[in-house]
């Protein structure tokens, strides 16, 4: 374990001694008195249990501290690989998480991987911000969840090396651009109701609606002027030929309600009463979904790279429909964390 942490560490441009003095113990866990080459590094690490550690990770980027949840391996007595595990529009820093909303953490305990989930971010869309926002501040997250916090996690964790990363709703989109502007990082991806495109009215509408709307940003300060170059720059269906040789998986409802579309529902999270205005608005952003998703799927086959979809026969956009995309999607990613010898 030792060996693989100081291999990361040498292989990332890190240097330093491998670990404070002061770490709080957990297997196979450490806080690396290391940097990244940008300045990035974990500041602590507050053990749970032995399998539940959260890191306060500082971003030279950012300029400031964000906590990282992990789940650790059931077995570490050697390396093992790791899962980024993304939220939607709330970033994780309200009460729609994966950890609160599902049992995917309990689905995952025995699979022998590093979870780590993704805390703050917020109707960021989860990439490089142009300039500082009055109400969202500054964001860089494609450069933190590219550059700045894979080489720490793998420091800290002893991982092998194999990643892999999903998400659902607002994270669709930068999962796909993680892959695609950090070649060989991530070997597979899984995307949950995602939106895919920039370019398009569509997409151009969803992702205002997420970052002005709800979030009370200004997207000019996110990708400038709309049609510039970053908007095209982040738009994964255009530049989709980055994604070949990725582990690829796409799920989608179609805005019909289903299963998880009555009051009390698994995933459901408001009162009751407001659950027919909760579920018409959720059928709108689903249906819209599925034609975002049928878009990348037509182009991802005229460029003949594989990718696995899932088209559900109804559902809106709720966490119960999610939980049960992670579980299929598992194979997919397991493609990436597991590889044949």
């Amino acid at each position: 374990m030792t060996v693989a942490v100081l291999a990361a560490a040498a292989t990332l441009g890190l240097g330093g001694p491998p670990a404070r003095a002061d770490t709080p113990a957990a297997p196979g866990v450490t806080v690396p008195d290391l940097k990244t080459d940008d300045g990035s590094f974990i500041q602590s690490v507050g053990v749970t249990d032995d399998r539940h550690v959260t890191f306060t990770v500082y971003s030279a980027a950012m300029k400031q501290t964000f906590p990282v949840a992990v789940l650790r391996p059931e077995d570490t007595s050697e390396p093992r690989p790791t899962l980024y595990l993304l939220n939607g529009a709330g970033g994780g820093v309200d009460s729609a998480t994966w950890q609160l909303r599902t049992d995917a953490l309990d689905f995952l305990s025995d699979k022998n991987i590093n979870v780590v989930q993704i805390i703050g971010g917020a109707f960021s869309w989860y990439t490089d911000w142009l300039q500082p926002d009055r109400e969202l501040g500054v964001n860089k997250w494609s450069t933190y969840l590219g550059k700045e916090l894979p080489p720490l996690m793998a420091a800290a964790l002893g991982s092998n090396g194999a990643n892999a990363i999903a998400g659902i709703s607002m994270a669709g989109l930068p999962v796909l651009n993680s892959v695609i502007f950090n070649p060989g990082l991530f070997r597979s991806a899984a995307v949950y109701s995602g939106f895919f495109q920039t370019t398009t009215p569509l997409g151009r509408e969803s992702i205002k609606m997420v970052t002005e709307l709800y979030g009370g940003g200004k997207v000019e300060n996110m990708w400038g002027p709309e049609g510039g170059p970053l908007w095209v720059a982040n738009d994964p269906t255009l530049n989709a030929e980055k994604l070949r040789g990725t582990n690829l998986f796409i799920s989608t409802g179609n805005g019909i309600p289903g299963a998880f579309d009555v009051p009390g529902a698994r995933g459901r999270m408001e009162a009751p009463a407001d659950t027919a205005k909760t579920v018409a608005l959720g059928s709108f952003i689903e249906a819209n979904v599925e034609l975002s998703t049928v878009i990348l799927q037509k182009r991802l086959e005229s460029l003949h790279i594989p990718a696995t979809f899932e088209f559900r026969s109804s559902g809106t956009h709720i966490w119960g429909y999610w939980q049960d995309d992670l579980k299929t999607s598992w194979p997919v990613l397991a493609q990436g964390l597991f590889p044949p010898p």
